[in-house]
């Protein structure tokens, strides 16, 4: 029998509780807040001792300059007595003031930390509010991987800002606790250049253009992870409607959009043409997983081909080109896995990206296309010892071995292909009864892959460390493959 994998969270609990107990007492009950939130692959990113309620964000984006100046408002609540805490932020951004509860306080910054030492230790327990002014050049993240995020000016089209965050982008333009176990209401004052538009999380609330600038206001009130905030902005047309079920609609399309970098020219009513399906594919995840999680739906489909993907920022998704139909029918479905359900753990990202790609198999089985039992079948003939399946098969998409991992194949086919094989062993109506109750019980809130089995193991009422060893946490084609 293989052996049951230790949960991250538990990992990290039984090492929280063994630091906690080996640390000293502090005078009056306040000690710093962690400069981080031990992710296994980011363990910098995110702190610790307090909880973020709300973002207040307030930014001013010089687009010719490529200037951004920012005040983030931020609400949150001490988990511990706090004599200091830190935030993220990247040190080519310059922090010139920093509150509070409306005080004054002190503050060091360096490499992506900002440590504030408030004039008075924060109570546990005690909501308080800090002000951050910063402004600077923003510059684009590398990851381990080399791709890119974060405020990017992409060179084919440099008239605004593709802003996407996954994983570690979002501070190289505001301060946050940037953990994914975090997250937090958002409203955004984003002022560009009049004629351009920005474009945030959630529903537009107004707009206003003053001597030459506009100002757009946005509010997202579903808790969001810091990985899925946008601020894209440039020369957008666009088209905001509602959805039949009254569902408010943004939709934006760069004119300079087009399908590749091989295209002759731009193609913007091909752009609009995709994004025509998007009700349909609304209301049929609607019908499959629960009811839509979020108060507006839309999509940006900007032209940064050098960005090279598109990511399902919350609400509207970012498109770096006219997306395909498969890709429009992912970052929709992610809007349900991975973004209200979200992975606890950076490891974990199977769980949005099987089960993304697992969503595009069923979408297209309903939808006159091959059963996704089929293409499991086809994916399974696929042997080891050859290009395809190298990058099929290795690593496990549960067992990746570092960051620069997370985007790779198998965390995608093999993550859909694990459902698939699930669907296959619990029968189609247990199956959906398993979809349906994590979407439902989680929803908001963050999960684990340990998670996922125990519900799996409960709805089909069979101890499963066999079927899932096989699929997600041992390297190689599974033996569920057959010979």
């Amino acid at each position: 029998m293989p052996r049951r994998r230790l949960d991250w969270s538990v990992r990290l609990a039984v090492a929280a509780a063994l630091l906690a107990a080996a640390a000293p007492a502090q005078a009056g009950g306040f000690s710093p807040g962690a400069p981080g939130a031990d992710d296994p692959f980011f363990p910098s990113a995110g702190n610790g001792g307090y909880d973020v309620r709300h973002y207040s964000l307030d930014l001013d984006y010089d687009q010719p300059a490529n200037r951004l100046d920012g005040r983030a408002t931020i609400h949150a609540r001490a988990t511990q007595g706090l004599s200091s805490f830190n935030l993220d932020l990247r040190a080519f951004l310059t922090v010139t003031r920093v509150t509070v509860d409306g005080k004054g306080a002190t503050f060091t910054h360096e490499g992506q930390e900002l440590t504030i030492d408030p004039r008075r230790g924060v109570k546990r327990g005690h909501h308080f509010v800090v002000r951050v002014d910063y402004g600077g050049v923003p510059e684009p993240i590398v990851d381990p991987d080399e791709s890119i995020e974060g405020w990017v000016v992409p060179e084919a089209d440099p008239d605004g800002a593709f802003v996407v965050n996954e994983p570690q982008g979002a501070p190289g333009w505001f301060p946050v606790n940037d953990t994914p176990r975090d997250k937090a209401t958002y409203d955004f004052r984003i002022t560009v250049p009049e004629g351009h538009t920005a474009l945030a999380n959630g529903r537009l609330l107004w707009t206003h253009t003053h001597h030459g600038h506009t100002t757009w206001r946005w509010a997202e009130d579903s808790p969001l992870a810091s990985y899925l905030v946008t601020a894209t902005n440039g020369p957008f047309d666009t088209r905001f409607e509602r959805l039949p079920n009254g569902l408010p609609e943004y939709n934006a399309v760069d004119p300079d959009t087009r399908e590749s970098e091989s295209d002759p020219g731009p193609s913007p009513d091909l752009a609009w043409e995709r994004l025509a399906a998007q009700p349909e594919i609304v209301a049929f995840f609607s019908r499959l997983y629960g009811r839509y999680p979020f108060s507006s739906v839309g999509a940006i489909i900007d032209w940064a081909p050098d960005v090279g993907y598109a990511l399902e920022s919350q609400t509207k998704p970012n498109y770096d080109r006219i997306p395909d139909p498969a890709t429009l029918v992912h970052e929709l479905a992610h809007q349900w896995f991975g973004n209200a359900v979200t992975p606890a753990f950076w490891p974990d990202i199977w769980l949005n990206e099987g089960f993304a790609t697992w969503s595009e198999w069923i979408y297209d089985e309903r939808h006159g296309g091959p059963a996704a039992s089929t293409l499991l079948a086809d994916l399974c003939t696929i042997p080891e010892d050859g290009e395809e399946g190298q990058d099929l098969w290795f690593p496990a998409p549960a067992a990746l071995e570092g960051p620069a991992q997370l985007f790779h194949t198998p965390v995608y086919t093999r993550g859909g292909m694990t459902l698939e094989a699930l669907r296959e062993l619990a029968g189609h109506a247990t199956f959906f009864a398993i979809l349906r109750a994590w979407y439902r019980d989680h929803r908001g809130g963050n999960v684990t892959t340990a998670e996922f089995i125990a519900l799996a193991e409960r709805k089909t009422g069979r101890q499963l460390d066999d079927f899932f060893d096989d699929w997600l946490y041992r390297a190689g084609r599974p033996d569920a493959c057959g010979s």
